[in-house]
């Protein structure tokens, strides 16, 4: 039976004793690889190894502790979000493997779904192209969830008609590994960090498969938050180069770098040294050797 990630993203980034709950609960019968928690995002990331069947009894656990603990009314992160369990995705490691992410996918869907929370399919198993990217569910964020199901336009896949009033939604793929990956600005102007987004941003022309937003951190420091669609074609290096040329006309650059989870070892590869990944350890946070390490 394969080996499965699977990467559950709680809109919850600050109270330890909730976040204590929740890494108990979704680490239910699976092996807990890594949880990264960030209060300004209001976010923390889970992930998970295991195999079919396992890894769906412990998502569903940590949706219903997500359901008890975490109130989307009173959400205030700067990442984008809509539901208590917002991301669920479930990664292949092995292009052998995406049939049994796939399944094992929908199977989380199906219960979740049947704990009153609308499940949407994005990605690899969105239903209708104008559905794969998350930013569709997100546009407005819950209340304008809300307001397009209750209008039906926008009906889930999975689960009621209506946000769960606590909840909200959840959104669920299968896919390869991707890379979070955040670039600080030595810069305080967050119209700068957006600036770069946007010419980094796939749409906007720059590179593949890349989505980014600009945020400013109760830090001070402007950040450049992204996902790498594929980090073996766009390995970290290449996003943060992209990110020096784009920052320099304006009059920043790249101060420091943050990894959220895992990523494959070849996402590394060119890394520069002059923009170190704080609380970086590759015995932890590359996927191969993280892997090896349990069978040692």
């Amino acid at each position: 039976m394969p080996t499965l990630l699977a990467v559950p993203n709680v809109s919850e980034g600050s109270d330890e004793g909730r976040l204590g709950d929740l890494e108990a609960a979704f680490g239910r019968g699976v092996t807990l690889l890594d949880r990264h928690t960030d209060a300004d995002h209001d976010r923390t990331v889970f992930t998970l190894a295991g195999s079919a069947g396992q890894l769906t009894e412990a998502l569903v656990a940590g949706a219903e502790e997500a359901l008890e603990t975490i109130d989307m009314g009173s959400y205030r992160g700067a990442h984008p979000a809509i539901g208590a369990l917002d991301v669920c995705p479930l990664v292949w490691l092995d292009p052998g493997d995406r049939d049994a992410a796939r399944t094992e996918a929908v199977a989380v869907a199906t219960q979740i779904g049947g704990l009153g929370v609308p499940v949407f399919l994005y990605g690899d198993l969105a239903h209708d192209p104008g559905r794969v990217e998350r930013a569709y569910f997100r546009s407005g964020g819950i209340a304008e969830l809300w307001l397009r199901m209750e209008a039906g336009e926008l009906r889930a896949d999975f689960g009621p008609d209506l946000p769960h009033r606590r909840g909200g939604a959840t959104l669920v793929t299968a896919r390869p590994p991707l890379a979070a990956f955040n670039v600080e600005l030595d810069s305080d102007d967050v119209e700068i960090a957006r600036s770069v987004a946007a010419g980094l941003r796939e749409p906007g022309g720059g590179l593949p498969g890349v989505r980014a937003i600009g945020l400013l951190l109760s830090s001070g420091r402007a950040q450049v938050s992204t996902n790498v669609h594929d980090p073996l074609a766009v390995p970290l290096g290449k996003v943060v180069e992209a990110v020096r040329a784009l920052a320099a006309p304006l009059g920043a650059r790249p101060h420091e770098a943050e990894l959220v989870g895992l990523v494959p070892a070849a996402a590394l590869a060119g890394y520069p040294e002059d923009v170190p990944m704080r609380g970086f350890d590759p015995a932890k946070h590359v996927i191969e050797r993280r892997l090896a390490a349990l069978t040692d």
